[in-house]
């Protein structure tokens, strides 16, 4: 059975005003290089408009701050 390929799809999709902020809503950890490089990407992701990178790297501040640097 033959597959064929499907074309790329490329969509873009505005979120409601106040998402983009609460999405990339993170604090990076003091002192972290782990967190500050993510930030410095975050940024730049931010900047150049591409909030979904800019999200994933949020999430990664999020989730690192919360795990290594969580307090037991």
């Amino acid at each position: 059975m033959a597959t064929t390929a499907r074309p790329e799809q490329n969509h873009s999709a505005r979120l409601p005003s106040g998402i983009d902020a609460w999405l990339l809503d993170c604090a990076p950890a003091t002192g972290c290089e782990v967190c500050a490089a993510n930030w410095r990407q975050l940024v730049d992701c931010q900047q150049s408009g591409d909030i979904a990178q800019a999200v994933r790297h949020a999430t990664e501040i999020r989730d690192h701050t919360s795990g290594v640097h969580a307090t037991p």
